[in-house]
C-alpha cells in the first residue's frame, strides 16, 4: 500500500526534545515501513525516517525562527504536499492536525479523490489553546464534514464543540523495544516532564512535592516563541528552583527521558486542562514509573486507578498518594 503522511512543518521528526505529535508520527511511519508498506512522509528536511522523505524546507520552522503565527510558510508546506500527492498515485493520505496553521488542510485535502484520513492531535478549535480572541478557525468549518477524522481519545472527541466527521478513536502507541528500563533501582525523586505552560501544572507538581517532603526534577521546554511560556517559567517556576528539593535540568531527548523515568519514584501530572492524550503518561508506565495524575482529559482512559497509576482530583489528594 502506498501511504502518504503530511506532518506539520514546525518541529523535527522525531523531535529533538518536546514534540508529542512528532514522536507519534515517527513511530507510526516507522512501523508501517517495517511492515512492508510504501510510505512517503512530507516533513522538514532534517527529518530522520525510513520512509521516502519529501521536504520543502531544510529545517523545521521553529528552528528557522518562524513564530507560530507565521502561517504563510506552513501553508506553503501543506499546499506543496497536496500538489505532490495529486501528481503521484497514493492509496491513502494521512494528515495530522496539531496547531492552528494546520487548518489549511481542510480546504486543501477535502477535494482529493484519493482516500484520506486526518488525526486530530490537539484540542479543537485551536484558538482556545492559544487564548486568541479571534475565531478564524470557524471560517474553515464548512470543509470540516468532508474530512474523515480520528480522535486520539474519547475525551478529545467529546471536547470538540462541532459536529466533525469522526470515524473512530485511536489511542497513541509506543515502541516497547525502545522503552526498556535503564535502571535497576529507583532514585529518591519524583519527576515532571513537559512544556512550561500553566495548564501543564508544573507549579502544582512543585507544591505537591514540597508538601510531601520529596524531591522533584523538572525536565521541560520553555517555548521561546510563546511569551506566556517564558513569563510562566521566569515568574512562577524559576524562583522555586533551589537545585536541592526542586531541580531543573532543561529539556531532555528520548534517551534521557527514558533514563529519567526509569530512575524516578513517580511522575506527577497535575494538568489543569482537558489534555487530549498525554504521551508522557504512557511513556512513564512503559518503564514502570507510577503516574499520579489529575482526573482530567484522557487520563482516566489511560490509567487504571491503583493498578497502573493513581487518579486524583487536586493537590491534597496527590500528596496523599506520594509514597
Amino acid at each position: 500500500m502506498k501511504i502518504a503522511h503530511i506532518a506539520p512543518p514546525w518541529l523535527s521528526i522525531p523531535p529533538k526534545n518536546y514534540g508529542g505529535t512528532e514522536i507519534v508520527i515517527y513511530n507510526l511511519v516507522e512501523e508501517q515501513v517495517a511492515r512492508g508498506q510504501d510510505v512517503t512522509l512530507f516533513a522538514p528536511g532534517n527529518t530522520r525516517t525510513s520512509a521516502k522523505l519529501v521536504s520543502f524546507f531544510p529545517k523545521p520552522l521553529v528552528e528557522e525562527g518562524v513564530p507560530w503565527q507565521g502561517h504563510l510558510k506552513a501553508y506553503y508546506h501543506l499546499h506543496e504536499s497536496v500538489e505532490y500527492i495529486k501528481r503521484h498515485k497514493f492509496d491513502i493520505v494521512h494528515t495530522h492536525l496539531s496547531s492552528s496553521s494546520d487548518m489549511y488542510i481542510f480546504p486543501l485535502v477535502s477535494p482529493l479523490v484519493t482516500p484520506h484520513v486526518t488525526t486530530l492531535h490537539s484540542r479543537f478549535p485551536f484558538d482556545r489553546v492559544q487564548s486568541w480572541t479571534g475565531k478564524a478557525d470557524e471560517l474553515y468549518m464548512e470543509w470540516a464534514p468532508l474530512l474523515p477524522m480520528v480522535a486520539i481519545s474519547e475525551s478529545a472527541r467529546e471536547e470538540v464543540p462541532y459536529d466533525l466527521n469522526f470515524v473512530g478513536v485511536v489511542h497513541h502507541g509506543l515502541s516497547m523495544q525502545q522503552f526498556l528500563p535503564t535502571a535497576k533501582k529507583r532514585g529518591d525523586f519524583f519527576v515532571w516532564l513537559g512544556r512550561f505552560v500553566e495548564d501543564k501544572g508544573t507549579h502544582l507538581a512543585i507544591e505537591a512535592a514540597k508538601r510531601a517532603g520529596v524531591k522533584i526534577v523538572l525536565a521541560g521546554t520553555i517555548d521561546r516563541h510563546q511569551q506566556d511560556s517564558v513569563n510562566y517559567f521566569n515568574t512562577v517556576i524559576k524562583p522555586q528552583i533551589d537545585n536541592d528539593q526542586v531541580k531543573y535540568i532543561g529539556p531532555v531527548n528520548m534517551k534521557q527521558k527514558i533514563s529519567l523515568l526509569s530512575r524516578a519514584r513517580g511522575f506527577l501530572n497535575p494538568i489543569e486542562w482537558e489534555e487530549p492524550f498525554g504521551m508522557v503518561m504512557i511513556e512513564a508506565m512503559a518503564v514502570g514509573c507510577p503516574v499520579i495524575s489529575f482526573t482530567r482529559g484522557a487520563a482516566p482512559e489511560l490509567i487504571a486507578h491503583r493498578k497502573t497509576g493513581f487518579l486524583v482530583k487536586n493537590v491534597d489528594e496527590m500528596v496523599r498518594f506520594i509514597p
